[in-house]
């Protein structure tokens, strides 16, 4: 169900549960932090780096925006399926961006799986330069 009434706003630890939902209705490949006690660590260390778009109380949409004070990060954009192609992931990655530029981010990358195309091309019809030449190692 759409709703025109969609807010964005910081996360708190009570969206929790609903983030995880989110996360797994939307597609995200799961990792070794989605669980409660690693959002919140986060939303400790830095409560606003969660961003949530929330309609008639369900959280439909989210965001991350990380600074580590070198480089801003974007990661975890996520959408309900039932609230795409409204515009919701634009406005999530323009509010993640504000509040990192307005925390001292200078440079700014978006984290997205390759594999994915919605992913891919929702950040290719971005604006955002694709740095093909990166190779991203991980460990954990």
């Amino acid at each position: 169900m759409r709703s025109s009434g969609t807010r964005l706003r910081p996360a708190t630890v009570g969206d929790g549960p609903q983030l995880l939902d989110l996360w797994r209705e939307a597609g995200s490949a799961p990792t070794r932090t989605d669980d409660l006690g690693s959002i919140e660590k986060l939303l400790a260390f830095d409560p606003g780096a969660v961003i949530v778009a929330e309609a008639d109380s369900r959280i439909v949409g989210s965001v991350i925006a990380g600074w580590d004070g070198w480089r801003g990060s974007i990661y975890r954009l996520a959408v309900a399926p039932d609230f795409r192609r409204l515009g919701l992931g634009r406005q999530l990655v323009a509010r993640a961006q504000r509040r990192l530029e307005e925390i001292g981010a200078l440079r700014l990358q978006a984290i997205v799986v390759e594999t994915d195309p919605r992913a891919t091309s929702f950040w290719r019809a971005s604006g955002w330069e694709e740095q093909v030449a990166r190779v991203r190692f991980v460990t954990g």
